[in-house]
């Protein structure tokens, strides 16, 4: 059996039969500073409480995948020094070992679902690196999404990827990509790419019956709900792409590599849009918390 500890509001939401949302804990060691990381955490936490459901956020503590946090635990999360950053490759290295880790995308995947947890809210997902036709650095939260049935709500692909690679992936690996509301897939900060929506939904109600349908058909791995960044709080591609292509020269000149790649290019986008990153992050993570929350409502009603 895995080695599953649930809060105590998580726990009583399965007694309950009640719907709950998984959240990643990258975004609270490794997304922005203290305090503002537990501020941030418990504003989306109950953004989803408020829209009906139940939140869980995910962490790797002392040989145990904890599914949802006490607030003693958050806080205590959020202010500890190295905590590994962990995907599939690490995860049950780092539960064997006890270490504190974080869960990527990919790592709360494979946690929600032993948790029978069906939808999951983040920022952005990783995807192919620019330049990855030389340096093979593809994301695997791409790969789990292809096998790991859990739908996932993000603002799309960071922007600093290479999208259009992206997509090429994800559609080779058979991933369902759903635009919500629109006919082009939002770029993370920005609320349009010029790329086109394979798949576009309008209801929480839509996608949960697609998840359903693919239950029911046997299909492996989850969906990509691509939601866009609210427009009060996007930050337009066009002001966005030379901050980009600045942070990523300097990365390239630096030689940063792996998994130290996208933290460093989201802290240079940061000091160079003067924290305005960060506000926009903020709001797409809380807006696809909201929508996770009306998808998790609706495949929780028999």
């Amino acid at each position: 059996m895995p080695p599953l500890k649930f809060s105590s509001e998580v726990a009583m939401a399965r007694a309950a039969g009640l719907p709950v949302v998984a959240l990643e804990s990258t975004i609270v060691t490794h997304g922005m500073p203290y305090p503002q990381n537990v501020e941030t955490a418990e504003m989306v936490e109950a953004d989803i409480r408020a829209a009906g459901a139940v939140p869980a956020t995910i962490a790797i503590m002392a040989g145990h995948i904890y599914i949802g946090l006490e607030r003693k635990q958050l806080q205590t999360l959020a202010q500890a020094k190295d905590v590994a950053k962990l995907s599939r490759a690490d995860l049950a290295f780092a539960l064997a070992a006890g270490q504190t880790g974080a869960t990527t995308v990919a790592a709360t995947m494979i946690c929600a679902h032993l948790a029978g947890i069906a939808v999951f809210a983040t920022g952005g997902i990783g995807g192919v690196h620019r330049g990855a036709e030389n340096s093979f650095d593809i994301s695997a939260d791409l790969e789990e999404l292809a096998q790991t049935p859990v739908t996932v709500v993000a603002a799309g692909a960071k922007a600093i990827l290479d999208l259009p690679k992206t997509m090429e992936v994800l559609e080779t690996r058979g991933v369902p990509v759903i635009a919500y509301g629109q006919n082009v897939l939002p770029a993370f900060w920005s609320r349009s790419s010029d790329l086109p929506a394979p798949l576009r939904a309008d209801s929480a109600a839509e996608i949960a019956a697609s998840h359903a349908m693919r239950a029911r058909l046997g299909l492996p791995g989850g969906q990509l709900v691509a939601n866009p960044i609210p427009q009060e709080a996007e930050i337009p591609a066009k002001v966005l792409r030379p901050h980009i292509e600045q942070a990523l020269k300097e990365a390239d000149e630096q030689g940063i590599a792996a998994k130290a790649v996208t933290p460093f290019l989201l802290q240079r986008i940061f000091d160079l849009t003067g924290g305005a990153s960060l506000t926009a992050n903020i709001a797409l993570v809380r807006n696809n918390a909201r929508l996770a929350a009306a998808i998790a409502k609706k495949l929780s009603r028999p």
